[in-house]
């Protein structure tokens, strides 16, 4: 199964606190921080809630 490189680009600092949760719940706890995640249906819904502030690549 392929792995998805999620990385924080931008600060939570002005987001709404759904999406803050969203982003604390991806693993990535500062800016720039990097967390490998598999590739499934309830990863991507998630990065799909915060695309504006992560940055994903396949690994």
């Amino acid at each position: 199964m392929a792995n998805l490189k999620v990385t924080l680009v931008k600060s939570t600092i002005g987001a709404i606190p759904k999406h803050k949760r969203t982003v604390e719940a991806l693993g990535l706890k500062k800016m720039h921080h990097t967390v490998v995640l598999p590739d499934n249906a309830a990863t991507k819904g998630m990065i799909k809630q915060v695309q504006h502030l992560v940055k994903v690549e396949e690994a």
